[in-house]
């Protein structure tokens, strides 16, 4: 009996050492105290009106205006202008990527969109675009925010 419970013993010490090796040391990171982004870490804005006005032509061009299609429509343009954008930007940025889209119907009135956010206008930038076809109209927001 001596014996099985010294192997249950032993398999409990290589188990368990087995687990440590498997969590290997632990990384620490440190800040960068990076404040400002680097001149090539700008962001795209260009680049970013070239990706809505794709995104938009590529969804609305000859849309008609309905509010069920429309509601999956503006949800499907924003993730697909979010995704570009952030894949332009590529993995080591530090900037937020928010995205608005808004598809309305057109009648022929008029529309303005407005939006407020706390803003640092050195390194914080936007890009713009609008659509506009017979049955409805769409404008796009994209803000690139840094942070530190």
């Amino acid at each position: 009996m001596s014996q099985s419970s010294g192997m249950s013993a032993r398999r409990r010490s290589i188990s368990s050492s087995q687990q440590e090796g498997l969590k290997g040391p632990q990384v620490v990171l440190e800040n960068t105290y990076q404040l400002a982004p680097k001149d090539s870490q700008k962001f795209p804005t260009k680049k970013a009106e070239d990706i809505m006005k794709n995104v938009f032509l590529t969804h609305l061009l000859d849309s008609k205006f309905s509010s069920d299609t429309c509601k999956n429509l503006t949800t499907q343009i924003t993730e697909t202008v979010k995704t570009q954008v952030k894949a332009e930007l590529g993995s080591n940025n530090r900037f937020k990527v928010v995205v608005l889209v808004m598809i309305g119907a057109n009648f022929g009135q008029g529309a303005r969109v407005a939006s407020r956010c706390l803003w640092y206008p050195q390194y914080d930038r936007f890009a713009q675009y609008e659509y506009h076809n017979e049955s409805l109209f769409a404008v796009g927001i994209v803000y690139g925010v840094y942070y530190e």
